[in-house]
């Protein structure tokens, strides 16, 4: 009898210790996300942004998207100029609230993520 209450207590234990993970909201939940993304709460997301590389990373389609020659292309890999670099220790960005197909349109609309657009008089220097 003492067995099979330690067990069970054993297995709920267990149960708790797994729900302490990271909780991840996606449209395809059986598929992992990639061992770089680690979000610390529960979020909706799609789309990771990278600025370093100004590449995106697609949760639902598992494809990274990117310029290339000026054209925003879809690859199931990492391009090869990026692919020395450990993206678990790249700076990324969560893209909130934008869930469309088409990233062009977001990167447009925000692609100067903390700079000035005023210009500046350089007369006076």
């Amino acid at each position: 009898m003492k067995k099979v209450v330690l067990l069970i207590g054993l297995f709920l234990a267990l149960l708790g210790f797994q729900a302490c993970g990271p909780v991840i909201v996606s449209h395809r939940l059986a598929d992992p996300p990639p061992p770089w993304f680690y979000p610390n709460r529960v979020e909706t997301v799609r789309y990771v942004f990278f600025p370093e590389f100004n590449m995106y990373y697609d949760l639902t389609t598992r494809v990274y998207i990117y310029l290339d020659g000026g054209v925003w292309v879809r690859r199931n890999v990492l391009p090869t100029r990026y692919r020395s670099y450990n993206l678990s220790r790249a700076r990324y960005e969560r893209v909130r609230n934008y869930y469309d197909d088409n990233i062009e349109r977001y990167h447009n609309q925000n692609s100067n993520r903390g700079r000035s657009n005023r210009s500046v008089d350089r007369r006076n220097n």
